[in-house]
């Protein structure tokens, strides 16, 4: 029996990273998975092979109009939505003084309004029932700052106060909220900011070493982390925001443990 047998999750961001590993994690623990994503998802098929049922949304989470009908339908066909993870989210940023508004503006409503739209639109359903678990998933660059992040970390951390206030408003209705904060995951996203060619390969080592389990993270390791935060064996937590992250915020590396030849 998974861990998730009988309970129905709503994804977003499903359709590739972070948001389709959670899906295909979960529909291996039994639920019965919902996913919402800007674009359909060619990988879809390996959630319904492994669910009890499997349904897919195409929809943009800055539409409220949008998000609502897809929950409506998950409702109207599963008859309760028992898990929100909100993997949703874009990359953006650079020092304040060369960022657009428009730039500023897009960043945050993905990412921050996205995030509080799927909420907004899962909690009444959650309410009636006394019983939920909201996921939602910032970034270590929501818990520190990271040089030339302004948009994006004002973002996710933004993300996690949100998640903070949630698992205070709702927390005596029965339904929990806590934050996943990955760490580097090697994901479509990553590849296309961090992973390129025209990214210099000298810092992108750098941001690899500050990893201190010396690589950067699988989208199936933050899915493990959602899990038990949707889990039961999360009964009793809330208002959590783990980094999952090989150690990233653990500290400054310097070299010295190389000096203590603990290098790797």
């Amino acid at each position: 029996m998974g861990r998730l047998e009988g309970k129905v999750a709503f994804i977003t961001g499903a359709s590739s990273g972070i948001g389709l590993a959670t899906a295909q994690r979960f529909a291996r623990e039994g639920a019965r998975v919902v996913g919402l994503d800007l674009a359909a998802c060619p990988d879809w098929k390996s959630v319904e092979e492994a669910a009890p049922a499997a349904g897919f949304h195409v929809a943009d989470v800055r539409d409220a109009e949008a998000q609502q009908a897809a929950v409506d339908a998950a409702l109207a066909e599963h008859g309760a939505i028992d898990v929100l993870v909100t993997s949703a989210g874009i990359a953006g940023g650079g020092p304040v003084h060369l960022v657009s508004p428009e730039e500023w503006q897009r960043v945050q409503d993905v990412n921050l309004t996205g995030t509080f739209l799927s909420a907004k639109a899962v909690l009444p359903s959650m309410l009636e029932r006394r019983s939920g678990s909201i996921v939602t998933v910032a970034s270590v660059e929501g818990l520190e700052a990271a040089e030339g992040g302004s948009t994006y970390n004002a973002s996710k951390g933004g993300v996690i106060l949100l998640t903070k206030n949630l698992a205070m408003d709702y927390g005596r209705m029965g339904i929990r909220a806590n934050c996943v904060c990955p760490g580097f995951i090697d994901t479509p996203l990553f590849r296309q900011v961090v992973g390129g060619e025209s990214f210099p390969e000298e810092i992108r080592e750098r941001i690899r070493e500050q990893h201190k389990l010396g690589r950067f993270g699988r989208p199936e390791e933050i899915a493990g982390a959602a899990l038990f935060f949707a889990s039961d064996d999360a009964s009793f937590v809330t208002g959590t925001a783990l980094p999952v992250d090989g150690g990233f915020t653990a500290g400054h590396a310097v070299g010295v443990v190389e000096l203590m030849g603990l290098g790797g």
